[in-house]
């Protein structure tokens, strides 16, 4: 890379952490650092909840499978998201900001407790804290290479530098840095998409290389389907987005509940669910037009930092760099703020009984400790991503598969007709799930649909059929739902409303 490019990244790791240390004004106590306050504009937690949902693997990953097998990899990878954020908008999006305003929750797992028993939320809590270890490690491992491809820096100094910076951001400003550098990176990105598109419509003839390039690609290369991406798969896929984006992915719930009122977190994951629909197909037309541009690569995840050192001139480069660095943070930042919710408001407590008593100073300071802690192991564990199994291993065999089991319980327990299922539900249906994925991922050889499909549909069948067959109804299971469950004029008030019944610091039960 030539120096203007360099100073380009530069340039944007400054900016990141301006905007964190700016945000570190506006976060006072553990509801700041963890949800905003509540005070999240719509438009802000949509633009973030879309950034934070995916990472530079599209640059790495995925833009391999588009190079490969075409326009699919945008089908199961993002219209499935987008169809899932949708019916997000209409069966979650308000039911996770009322568990803020009026149970006064700052954690995704935080309610837990109460809908179902400590054991749940502890199982829940440690085993997505793990995989998220795994999942977040990949991004890291993704940047890296991409930083590798551009300019010859060792995957583990990549690590390190993309790492370091997210690091001091996510931890000085919390969810408030994590938004503001959201909606600084999408920006900085939109320029670096348009400066690609541009480009590569010149090595294409022109603007209608929109539309002549698809005729020279091979026929598979414009099927949603394929083989090896078929159809079941794509709709499995909507089924796991569908429960991984509406708060399976913890750090996405918190966008949802960031926002001022249950209207504005619909409005916030509907904007979402558009972006998701059209962004990526920006995203991702150098990716389709790379097998023309530089055919015959022998490892296709490289094809977009290809076509960048190869076509644009300096300066621009770094832009496009930037851009890529943007998915990852986001996504990384939040992630990082979502599990030290989760470590410091679920776990600990469970762990030392005194941290109950936390003042806000100490538990700031406790939040601010366990995010730091958790993004350095992950980094770390980045450094072992190729002997895991490569980044498109973790994220797809792993994450996606193992997301529905940890998400059901977490999801449909929000929801009336779940009201029967209780904890031997959730805790059955977890298990099953993670058995299930055991069975075909490492005993029996199976596709990549049975390894996605099988785990969320074994923990589905097995948590409704027991609420059926095995019904357990407690009070305070009825409590929660119709709370979070009615829609009256608190949708529309600013503030959300008191939360009900406070039984410790910063938290609530129903009454």
């Amino acid at each position: 890379m030539h120096a203007l490019d360099w100073a380009m990244v530069s340039l944007y790791f400054a900016l990141m952490v301006g905007i964190g240390w700016w945000s570190h004004r506006r976060v006072h106590d553990v509801k700041d650092f963890f949800t905003a306050g509540g005070k999240m504009p719509w438009w802000l937690a949509g633009i973030s909840h879309h950034m934070s949902g995916y990472s530079a693997v599209l640059f790495v990953a995925y833009a391999g499978v588009a190079y490969t097998d075409g326009i699919t990899v945008y089908f199961w990878g993002f219209a499935s998201i987008g169809i899932g954020v949708g019916i997000g908008s209409w069966l979650f999006a308000a039911r996770w900001n009322r568990l803020r305003s009026q149970l006064g929750v700052a954690s995704p797992l935080e309610y837990l407790a109460k809908r179902y028993n400590v054991p749940t939320q502890q199982a829940l809590a440690w085993s997505g804290s793990l995989l998220k270890i795994f999942d977040i490690a990949a991004k890291w491992y993704a940047v890296a290479t991409l930083l590798n491809a551009f300019a010859g820096v060792p995957y583990v100094w990549g690590i390190i530098i993309t790492g370091s910076v997210t690091l001091i951001y996510c931890t000085v400003g919390g969810l408030w840095a994590d938004a503001l550098t959201d909606f600084g990176q999408f920006v900085i990105q939109g320029l670096a998409a348009i400066v690609m598109i541009w480009v590569i419509l010149d090595r294409l003839g022109g603007v209608s290389g929109l539309w002549t390039m698809w005729a020279q690609l091979p026929p598979s290369h414009v099927n949603p389907t394929t083989p090896k991406f078929t159809t079941v798969l794509l709709l499995v896929y909507v089924l796991v987005k569908t429960l991984e984006y509406n708060g399976g992915m913890w750090n996405l719930a918190q966008r949802y509940m960031a926002a001022p009122n249950a209207h504005e977190a619909r409005r916030g994951a509907r904007l979402s669910s558009a972006l998701y629909l059209l962004w990526p197909l920006v995203l991702m037309f150098p990716m389709f037009a790379a097998p023309l541009l530089v055919p015959g690569l022998q490892d296709p995840n490289t094809a977009y930092a290809v076509m960048t050192t190869t076509f644009l001139p300096p300066g621009l480069i770094g832009l496009v760099l930037a851009g890529i660095f943007s998915h990852t943070m986001a996504m990384v930042s939040s992630d990082a703020n979502a599990i030290s919710a989760v470590i410091t408001r679920d776990m600990i407590p469970v762990l030392v009984a005194r941290t109950k008593r936390w003042t806000d100073v100490q538990g700031l300071k406790a939040a601010r400790i366990t995010t730091v802690i958790f993004v350095v192991l992950t980094m770390v564990v980045a450094t072992q991503a190729q002997a895991l199994g490569g980044v498109l291993t973790i994220v797809v065999s792993w994450v996606a598969a193992l997301m529905g089991p940890i998400s059901i319980p977490l999801l449909l327990g929000m929801l009336p007709w779940f009201r029967r299922c209780g904890s031997r539900a959730a805790l059955a249906s977890w298990g099953a799930g993670l058995l299930a994925y055991a069975l075909v991922y490492y005993v029996i050889p199976s596709s990549q649909t049975v390894i996605i499909a099988t785990p969320i549909l074994v923990s589905l069948g097995v948590y409704t059929g027991l609420g059926w067959l095995a019904p357990e109804r407690r009070q305070s299971t009825d409590d929660i739902i119709d709370v979070i469950d009615r829609a009256d004029s608190n949708d529309d008030d600013t503030d959300g409303g008191e939360p009900l019944h406070p039984d410790r610091k910063g938290s609530a039960v129903p009454a």
